[in-house]
């Protein structure tokens, strides 16, 4: 690496930490003023805010706003170079703008795969204990209101429940059929189904099974019987932010698992995962973009090209809300609606590329 690689590495790298550090410390500081009432209001210990309410929510804004820290700060520095006439310089030196990315490629390129590696295996487990707290002191308590409840729980079997009780763990009007060639074979009803929380399985007291054979029937009955379903009490839990809780690997079981089961609304947990590869690409794509905007000297000074960075990232964030909200509504599909702002400001990034001196 040649001395004005590590300069502009070291500058990238330093500004992209003060740009988060400003940026947190002014997030926690509203985030705080809009929830110290209800701190004080539930009583919430000292202890559990810092430790486990801020100690995971600054990494959990951090990661959020990297593409957009990263992008700012490429602006700030690129900004002082230029004000400076160090670009300039470098240009006139005989380096090409094209070699004059590269340093900040390799700063880009760190933080794309720690992005990545943090997204699908580090924050899931921080935001587990962000979660816990939020529902624990942040929330009301959670009721399950769904009734009518269909659940497929093998390629043959399906579950139904009038409504089911998440506090006690009850469900009741129990159904459980099962299938063969397109006929009901065996089916199972009961007043209610209980989860055992010692054995870890459910107990269906009173019930009876009816078996099918052709046009017989044969009814059976018994007091209580424990059985083991594809069914647990959290898949009536709150799913407040479960997206989020989860690692690569569990998204794809929890996608699999409620696709096996005939749930079709997942989006949501779609779009998690596919902005999980998207980030590391949005990294390197706004970093370029951000060198090209704010490469030229501007007579207005470096406010006007840092403002103008705000800008670009205001857009970019609404353009990924606005693209995730249709993709987990199901407006759009999913992959696209990851990839779609990325994909836009690559075709900006390609166009403003040929504007700028090389």
């Amino acid at each position: 690496m040649k001395l004005i690689d590590k300069y502009i590495f070291t500058k990238f790298m330093s500004t992209f930490i003060f740009v988060v550090l400003i940026i947190n410390s002014i997030i926690c500081v509203i985030d705080y003023a809009e929830k110290v009432d209800t701190f004080l209001k539930k009583k919430v210990p000292a202890q559990a805010i810092l430790l486990e309410y801020y100690a995971t929510f600054i990494p959990y804004i951090t990661n959020m706003l990297i593409p957009i820290t990263v992008f700012i700060a490429t602006v700030f520095i690129t900004a002082r170079l230029a004000a400076r006439t160090e670009i300039i310089a470098i240009l006139a030196g005989g380096v090409s703008f094209r070699r004059m990315l590269v340093p900040y490629l390799a700063g880009a390129g760190i933080l794309a795969i720690l992005t990545f590696l943090m997204n699908s295996y580090v924050m899931p487990h921080a935001n587990k204990i962000k979660v816990h707290f939020e529902k624990t002191y942040l929330k009301d308590t959670y009721y399950y209101d769904e009734t009518n409840i269909h659940i497929k729980i093998a390629p043959n079997v399906y579950a139904y429940m009038q409504s089911y009780n998440n506090l006690s763990k009850i469900g009741y009007l129990f159904t459980l059929e099962e299938f063969r060639n397109k006929a009901l074979k065996q089916k199972l009803t009961a007043e209610r189904i209980e989860w055992d929380s010692v054995k870890h399985l459910w107990k269906i007291p009173i019930y009876k099974i009816h078996t099918f054979e052709g046009e017989k029937e044969t009814v059976t009955s018994g007091v209580t019987i424990d059985t083991v379903l594809n069914l647990n009490p959290k898949d009536f839990e709150s799913k407040h932010l479960l997206h989020e809780t989860l690692t690569l690997p569990e998204l794809d079981s929890y996608v699999q698992e409620q696709l096996s089961r005939g749930v079709t609304n997942v989006g949501v947990f779609l779009v998690e995962k596919y902005e999980r590869f998207t980030y590391p690409f949005a990294i390197v794509l706004l970093t370029i973009l951000g060198v090209i905007v704010s490469a030229r000297k501007s007579r207005q000074g470096t406010g006007m090209l840092v403002a103008f960075g705000f800008l670009l990232a205001f857009v970019f964030v609404t353009f990924v809300r606005m693209s995730r909200s249709m993709g987990q509504a199901g407006t759009l599909d999913p992959l696209l609606a990851a990839w779609l702002p990325t994909l836009v400001f690559a075709v900006i990034t390609a166009v403003m590329y040929r504007t700028v001196p090389k």
